[in-house]
């Protein structure tokens, strides 16, 4: 036998340490997450939550619909109302919120002298356009308008003078009555009578309309506002146990609110839907008298209902309004929750 050098023993220590099965670490291991992970996760639970909450929602359809149905009869009211201004402004459109002076001329005046005069008007800085009606346009317009046209055509003459509707540029009571003395002082006219009070009373009146619509609007949508957070706080009853258990295994508040507060925008979007359907369906139901109303007059206006934009604008106030009645009823229970 040859002898063993130190050399061969160390390499065979070495030999049977590679060949021994090295021992495992045992232990917890910390492991990090990135800043995407945390955001797909946060995505993926909102995700969640909205779809259980319209399945929430959809599992009990006349509870659901019943909620719904309130929520849309208290936004149907301003809304119908709001759409009813539009209408009218529309239907008034031809003032266009300017005032008018009408002036009256005298009868023995050739009409070319008229026409003269007329021109002069439109030439000022202060008028914005003159309508000239010929005393056969006037009488034709009240024989239409009157119903008296079997009298009038046993007239011997036509009794109407000429007239100049003047419709000024400025709306100031001061620059408007200047203008019409200055009217009342030429030789051609025998009387002006300043348009200016039913113009005055029509703005009161749409000004009226509009702080109504807005006063009710402000009024119903805290009513909707109640009625959702008393809904969701029903529902925060019924999953007591459930939010207790996953506020033991750590969850947070914000992990908890997060499908009550779908839900409140479920019944928020639901019944502003409703409530479009409402107001369409009045308006088509009020379609058929207004346009006979307005065909009486000589009219061809027609009701307009709420369109596209109506809807987006409603659904999305509505859902805005449930969300919030939500989030009060949330941080007014939630927090109130916790395990012992």
């Amino acid at each position: 036998m040859k002898p063993t050098t130190p050399n061969a023993r160390h390499n065979r220590t070495r030999q049977r340490a590679a060949a021994e099965p090295r021992p495992q670490r045992t232990g917890a291991v910390t492991a990090r997450t990135s800043v995407g992970d945390r955001w797909h996760s946060w995505l993926n639970h909102h995700r969640e939550m909205a779809g259980e909450a319209l399945r929430r929602f959809l599992a009990a359809p006349l509870a659901s619909g019943m909620t719904a149905l309130v929520i849309a009869i208290a936004l149907a009211l301003p809304a119908a109302l709001q759409l009813g201004l539009v209408n009218f402004q529309r239907a008034v459109a031809g003032w266009d919120g300017q005032p008018q002076i009408s002036v009256f001329l005298h009868k023995d005046v050739r009409e070319a002298v008229l026409q003269d005069f007329a021109d002069e008007l439109r030439a000022d800085p202060q008028v914005a356009e003159v309508t000239y009606i010929s005393p056969q346009q006037a009488l034709d317009e009240f024989q239409r308008n009157s119903g008296l046209g079997d009298a009038l055509a046993g007239l011997d003459s036509n009794p109407l003078p000429a007239v100049l509707l003047v419709r000024p540029r400025g709306t100031a009571r001061a620059d408007l009555q200047a203008l019409a003395e200055r009217l009342r002082g030429s030789a051609l006219t025998d009387a002006v009578v300043l348009d200016m009070a039913w113009v005055q009373r029509l703005a009161r009146l749409t000004e009226l309309g509009r702080r109504l619509s807005a006063g009710l609007a402000l009024l119903l949508s805290l009513g909707v506002i109640l009625v959702v957070v008393n809904t969701i706080r029903l529902h925060i009853e019924s999953r007591r146990e459930e939010i207790l258990v996953v506020k033991l295994v750590g969850g947070t508040n914000a992990f908890v609110r997060r499908p009550f507060l779908y839900s409140g925008l479920c019944y928020g979007f639901f019944g502003g839907l409703l409530a479009w359907l409402l107001v369409a369906g009045g308006a088509v139901l009020l379609a058929g008298p207004v346009a006979g109303l307005s065909a009486s007059y000589g009219s061809s206006y027609a009701l307009s209902g709420p369109g596209i934009r109506y809807l987006l604008a409603l659904t999305a106030g509505a859902a805005l309004l449930g969300l919030l009645g939500a989030w009060v009823a949330v941080a007014r229970h939630i927090k109130a929750i916790e395990p012992r």
